[in-house]
C-alpha cells in the first residue's frame, strides 16, 4: 500500500525508515511538520486506517498548496501491508 508522508525539501532523513532522526532534524530546524499535519488532518478513532490515510494524505496536500516558502512536499512510500507482515513464500 502507498502511505503519504510530509517532510521538508532539506531533510536528508526519511519519516517512514528513519523516523527518530528525520523528527529530530524537523524540530531542530522549527518545522515541527509532524505537529502541523495533526493540526489540519481530520483524523479519528473511528475511522479504518485507510481512512485515516485518506484523511492524512489530504492535510498534507493543503499544506504542501498553501506554504508559501516552499519548504514542504509529500513524500510517497510503498510500504508492506498489514495482512502480509506475518505471511511468508
Amino acid at each position: 500500500m502507498v502511505r503519504c508522508f510530509l517532510t521538508t525539501f532539506d531533510n536528508p532523513y526519511s519519516p517512514y525508515d528513519e523516523f527518530e532522526k528525520w523528527y529530530q532534524y524537523d524540530v531542530e530546524h522549527g518545522y515541527n511538520s509532524s505537529g502541523l499535519l495533526m493540526r489540519i488532518a481530520e483524523t479519528s478513532s473511528q475511522f479504518t486506517d485507510n481512512e485515516n490515510a485518506y484523511e492524512i494524505e489530504k492535510a498534507i496536500d493543503k499544506i504542501v498548496a498553501a506554504d508559501p516558502i516552499n519548504i514542504y512536499k509529500k513524500l510517497k512510500i510503498t510500504v508492506p501491508d498489514e495482512d502480509t507482515l506475518g505471511q511468508t513464500a
